[in-house]
């Protein structure tokens, strides 16, 4: 991220809440916020607000009045959400809509983090976001569900789409998963049917703090993604390059895993 970005031309500090603080993002943000001059960064985690509780809401943003809200809380467990739908949806949909409705009370532009899997992936070339959504899973729907509600409520929002996330110090991703199997497995067995763009936290995290930095007023949807499209497989390929990993393994494309949910086969946004 980038080093000491400040906010001209303003005598108070920029407050700024993050929910969902100890995911991957969240994480990532925590440690680029001294980069930021005049910016306070409030970071939440679901014990101090709970999205689906809007008491829980309302008690964070009466004691800290944020100028902006980055929701980086959600319900992404893309297969256990076909099996659970309705928390997915409580997550996703409900306490988005619960946290737009205080959003708006308190003046705070949202900052809500969403996902390619809104698409159906039939596009064939990259998604724009005057693209109709058309999800088909679980978590896609859920995700949709939320994006409706911030623009039915609020007019001060940013939905900032993205695709693949994945930290290579935070969380359990596909990035860390294929580096902890190498130490352990000598063969590695990853799909190739679905292509995307992976995305590194730190780059969204970079893109969102230019847009609270920069005091973007041009509110609506947004596409953020890594430049590079690619397979499962091919990103497999491209962490053990990243990591001079060059030991006797062989990675095989395998697209014989049988997935509860549906996914979108391009899902690359533009």
């Amino acid at each position: 991220m980038k080093k000491s970005m400040s906010i001209p031309n303003t005598q108070h500090p920029i407050t700024v809440l993050v929910t969902g603080a100890n995911g991957q993002l969240g994480l990532t943000i925590q440690k680029y916020k001294g980069d930021y001059e005049n910016v306070v960064f409030i970071f939440c985690l679901s014990k101090e607000l709970n999205i689906t509780k809007k008491i829980s809401i309302k008690s964070a943003f009466g004691k800290y009045n944020p100028d902006y809200c980055i929701n980086c809380a959600a319900y992404t467990n893309v297969e256990k959400a076909e099996e659970e739908p309705e928390q997915a949806l409580e997550v996703n949909a409900e306490g988005v809509k619960k946290l737009a409705e205080v959003c708006k009370e308190y003046g705070t532009t949202l900052i809500h983090i969403s996902t390619d899997y809104v698409f159906d992936g039939e596009k064939g070339t990259p998604y724009t976001v005057n693209d109709e959504p058309n999800p088909i899973n679980e978590y896609g729907k859920s995700k949709l569900q939320g994006e409706k509600y911030i623009q039915e409520i609020t007019e001060n929002y940013f939905i900032v789409r993205t695709s693949w996330l994945y930290s290579k110090e935070f969380g359990k991703n596909f990035y860390r998963t294929i580096l902890q199997k190498v130490q352990t497995e000598k063969e590695l067995r990853v799909i190739d049917s679905q292509t995307g763009c992976p995305t590194d936290t730190e780059n969204l995290a970079t893109y969102i703090m230019s847009l609270i930095v920069s005091n973007d007023k041009g509110y609506g949807i947004r596409h953020f993604s890594g430049k590079k499209e690619m397979t499962w497989y091919e990103f497999a390929v491209d962490i053990l390059k990243d990591n001079e990993i060059k030991k006797d393994l062989k990675i095989v494309s395998d697209n014989s895993y049988k997935m509860k949910a549906k996914r979108p086969v391009y899902s690359v946004l533009k």
